[in-house]
């Protein structure tokens, strides 16, 4: 029997990189289809993935991975709008892999985009969950997002209809000039 306690010490708690695009591309797919936390059913292709996250690199957009053994075991990453007059709000995503669920892996992931997207400028970063996500809805309250409204019937997965929370942290604060 494994001993599952012993791999929380070995996470490493990193920007992800152009190595890691493979690695997440698996997690966001095995996450995705679970079918009940991303607005993907599936992971977009390979190809899409990886042009997303050699922009978002390129651009700086804070992107930090949960790590073992070079694998993406969780994600978090923040995206900048990209017209001008957004361009001070980012959308926050993540997913944690199920085994690696419960350890506190996803407020290391959060606090560690969130201190980079405050250093890169970011005034609102705004996020919204399935309303029957409790973990997660639990994750972002203690880390300072605010409920700002509830979409009803926003999410729609094999003909059940879920409400969406938004969320969003405002700190004008980190406004860049």
């Amino acid at each position: 029997m494994r001993d599952d306690s012993s791999d929380i010490e070995t996470v490493a708690i990193a920007p992800i990189a152009p190595g890691h695009v493979e690695s997440f591309h698996r997690a966001l797919d095995l996450v995705a289809r679970e079918r009940k936390y991303l607005s993907f059913l599936e992971a977009p292709s390979l190809d899409q993935v990886r042009s997303f996250q050699l922009e978002r690199i390129e651009r700086g957009d804070p992107a930090y991975g949960a790590i073992v053994r070079g694998e993406i075991v969780g994600w978090c990453d923040i995206t900048r709008h990209d017209r001008p007059i957004h361009a001070h709000r980012g959308a926050l995503g993540m997913g944690i892999l199920p085994a690696y669920r419960g350890r506190g892996l996803g407020r290391k992931l959060i606090d560690a985009a969130l201190t980079q997207a405050r250093k890169a400028g970011f005034v609102r970063i705004e996020l919204f969950v399935h309303s029957d996500n409790v973990r997660a809805i639990a994750l972002y309250d203690k880390v300072g997002f605010v409920r700002e409204g509830v979409q009803r019937d926003a999410v729609c997965i094999d003909g059940e209809y879920r409400d969406a929370i938004m969320m969003a942290i405002v700190e004008r604060e980190n406004a860049s000039g």
